[in-house]
């Protein structure tokens, strides 16, 4: 099998292009999701300690072969004026540690004393994560709204936003006094990058979407409808800002270097491939029918994301129209890569690289 060389990085590292780059299948989450899903990771809660307007404590612990982690979760009430997503605010909604073990009652008080505090509070090596996040205020009153009364909330509202709660810090890797990178780079199921980091966020999630039941059955008992479960699963975690995301790039170029080359690699291995198989196929043809589903929902207010996302998604029908003819060539996973260079905008080029990388690897 002939190679195919990579793409240069006059090409790949420039800003419009990385700005268009979607997740993969090597992405920090789908590694984790993947490992948990081949494993039988098991999700458990294991305290759920709210009063009727969701303030209170929650424990989510995940068994894994080797070892247990536990998210400890505190929702708190938070008056507007003090609401900031900004990195010098001083309260939030809800706070959050990932726990190296299961924490027994003393820890979790002491957890409930430092974590609403975040970096003004105080931690040991069992802390792996500290986390903190606010509401979508107004989205998640009228989504608890809603359910109280014993309907679904309207969909195109929710997922025109995404998510219910947005993070405005998740820390790791020895920051404020918690574990060390060293403390679990050992750990398989951790070892990869900012995998506690992936699973802290992962759980936030599903407190997020259970707090919002929780506040709806508590307003109406007997009546209360739960979030349906298909708007469960389209719902994310939002993030503030980012800014962090500045200052580690300039910090760790070989990082940045590392990442980007293992997709690139990637991208190179599998358009040098001579065939595309029916299992390749198929899985090709429903990630692209999912992402099409996906890239219709997404609304911005901003002109020229909004412009873009229309040239994505007349770019995704355009190969939803030759995907057969693309694949029957030879070398199909490159026939269509370079159709799309050819063809589409910068945003629907890098689509189809996370779609091509979709039917492969283990």
């Amino acid at each position: 099998m002939t190679a195919i060389a990579l793409r240069p990085p006059e090409v790949v590292m420039r800003l419009e292009r990385l700005g268009a780059a979607h997740p993969t299948r090597l992405s920090f989450l789908r590694q984790l999701i993947r490992r948990a899903t081949r494993e039988k990771w098991r999700v458990r809660k294991h305290l759920f300690d709210l009063n009727d307007n969701g303030f209170g404590r929650a424990v989510y612990a995940v068994d894994t072969p080797a070892r247990t982690y536990s998210l400890v979760a505190f929702s708190t009430p938070l008056d507007d004026e003090k609401r900031s997503d900004r990195v010098i605010a001083q309260a939030w909604d809800t706070s959050y540690v990932l726990y190296d073990g299961l924490p027994n009652a003393a820890a979790i008080a002491r957890l409930e004393a430092n974590a609403p505090l975040q970096e003004a509070g105080r931690y040991t090596r069992s802390e792996l994560v500290l986390a903190r996040a606010n509401k979508s205020v107004r989205l998640f009153e009228d989504v608890a709204t809603a359910l109280a009364q014993g309907q679904q909330p309207d969909e195109e509202q929710l997922l025109g936003v995404g998510y219910l709660l947005r993070t405005t810090a998740v820390y790791g890797n020895g920051k404020f006094g918690i574990a060390d990178r060293d403390e679990i780079s050992s750990r398989s199921e951790l070892a990869g990058s900012f995998q506690a980091e992936m699973l802290t966020v992962w759980l936030i999630r599903s407190f997020t979407l259970d707090l919002v039941d929780h506040i709806a059955h508590c307003r109406n008992p007997a009546g209360a409808a739960k979030l349906a479960p298909d708007l469960r699963r389209a719902l994310g975690v939002g993030n503030a800002t980012g800014l962090g995301m500045a200052p580690f790039l300039v910090r760790h170029p070989l990082l940045t270097h590392s990442w980007f080359l293992a997709r690139e690699t990637a991208l190179a291995r599998v358009r040098a491939e001579p065939r595309a198989g029916e299992a390749e196929r198929d899985a090709f043809s429903k990630a692209l029918a999912d992402l099409r589903e996906r890239v219709a929902r997404w609304h911005s207010d901003d002109s020229r994301q909004a412009a873009a996302t229309r040239l994505l998604a007349g770019d995704l029908d355009t190969l939803a129209e030759n995907l057969d003819r693309l694949l029957a060539k030879p070398r199909p996973w490159d026939a269509l890569y370079r159709f799309a260079e050819d063809h589409f905008s910068l945003e629907g080029q890098e689509a189809c690289v996370s779609l091509i990388l979709e039917p492969h690897g283990a």
